[in-house]
């Protein structure tokens, strides 16, 4: 088969624009969560500029690893975790789903937390109760809510993401700055840096968001009775690739791009201030209000709510698919609770037990930061695995990652690999 990367423009034509943007939309909106926020601001905030580079070189590799995740959906009618545990030892597959968990449930409850705060910020009173609501919606909506319509509001929440890209029209930027930042000219590799590097890396290309979007298009051709997995139907590729490229590209692009905006708005302000260490997510929104005014300060907390109420189900969601896949479960948002208990009781669990975390001492930035950095460190394994399965032909008949789109997949793990060594190697000098 040719390499479905190579084939994008001859497709375009005939399928519009909105049919083509689903799961990839989604999975890169939920990309920029608390989590993703707190890290990115963190790095403005303490380097400035010098660390916008990191954003250019993952969006070529985060497009890569997505869509290969996206295609082994597609193409097999399976999410990621069950093609895992059909080439790969049991163990292993078990060991990766539990780190998946983890890293989530940390995630989840960061997330959970900075919401509360940040609610509080904006109205004044009840971050507890904000904190616990939000989780009650959350799971609420997956419990409850069919997925068509689900995902219609997973889609709408992605506007928040626009509150991002309009902090830099209030600014004064330095645009010399920002493209020495961007190509890379004043790169920085202490301790620090490292470690924010692989946070970085790891809030954007993160294990979650694989076995999401592979699970989606698995959802995909569940709903539609037309559609059918590739190996089966393979005269339905053309039409279902084309509309994976769109749908990828154009939710990683988003993704980055708002990245690269909450990073450029906290390096000119909260660095150029002197601000360059955020305790709390509230405090990177708390800190904008002097410097840019209240209209900034607002728009960075609804943000961050917005963010985090996309985030949260496919955080959740994501683990629930991976375990109920591994374990052979019934899994898939169109089920009621009754009919998939497994899958739900791992939604519940991961909401649940992440909402501890407000109630502990734990500090919810430190916990967003550092579960970006584990999650920088589990997506290697991940990412060999699912590579593995992408070039595996028992699994995915003609529709193998081809040259291009398998060498820039396993490019991607290794970048990881590689920015993972060097943190462990720069802190431990």
């Amino acid at each position: 088969m040719a390499d479905p990367a190579k084939t994008l423009p001859a497709r375009l034509k005939g399928v519009t624009l909105f049919r083509q943007l689903g799961p990839g939309l989604i999975t890169g909106a939920a990309d920029d969560d608390p989590s993703g926020i707190a890290t990115y601001s963190q790095g403005g905030a303490q380097f400035g500029f010098n660390l916008l580079w990191t954003l250019l070189l993952t969006f070529p590799l985060m497009v890569a690893i997505q869509m290969v995740s996206a295609l082994i959906g597609r193409v097999t009618g399976h999410g990621l975790a069950k093609n895992m545990g059909d080439v790969l030892p049991g163990w292993v597959v078990t060991l990766l789903v539990g780190l998946l968990f983890l890293a989530n449930t940390i995630n989840v409850g960061a997330d959970l937390a900075a919401m509360g705060e940040s609610a509080k910020l904006v109205t004044g009173f009840g971050e507890h109760e904000f904190t616990i609501g939000f989780a009650l919606v959350s799971l609420g909506l997956q419990l409850f809510i069919p997925y068509r319509r689900y995902a219609r509001f997973l889609t709408v929440l992605t506007f928040s993401l626009f509150a991002y890209v309009a902090l830099l029209f209030m600014l004064k930027l330095d645009w010399v700055a920002i493209g020495a930042g961007v190509i890379g000219l004043h790169p920085n590799l202490t301790d620090s840096a490292a470690t924010t590097i692989v946070a970085i890396f790891g809030t954007t290309i993160s294990p979650y968001l694989f076995f999401w979007q592979s699970a989606q298009e698995v959802e995909e051709v569940d709903q539609q009775p037309e559609e059918h997995p590739l190996v089966d139907e393979p005269t339905e590729a053309p039409e279902a690739i084309a509309r994976i490229e769109v749908d990828t590209i154009s939710g990683m692009l988003a993704s980055n791009l708002i990245a690269l905006a909450i990073m450029i708005s906290t390096a000119a302000t909260l660095h150029q201030a002197g601000i360059t260490n955020i305790n709390t997510a509230a405090d990177a929104a708390r800190a904008l209000e002097p410097i840019a005014g209240r209209f900034a300060f607002g728009l960075f907390s609804m943000g961050i709510i917005g963010t985090g109420l996309l985030a949260i189900p496919v955080l959740a969601g994501s683990a629930g698919y991976a375990i109920a896949e591994s374990r052979g479960w019934k899994a898939g948002l169109d089920n009621m609770p009754w009919q998939a208990r497994g899958f739900y009781a791992v939604i519940g669990a991961a909401v649940l037990l992440g909402l501890g975390i407000d109630y502990s001492p734990i500090d919810p930035i430190k916990a967003l930061y550092w579960s970006a950095v584990l999650n920088g460190v589990i997506a290697v394994p991940l990412m060999a695995a699912m590579m593995i399965v992408a070039g595996n032909k028992r699994k995915m008949g003609r529709f193998t990652a081809g040259p291009l789109l398998g060498g820039m997949g396993w490019l991607s793990t290794a970048v990881m690999a590689a920015a993972t060594f060097t943190m462990v190697y720069v802190s431990l000098r």
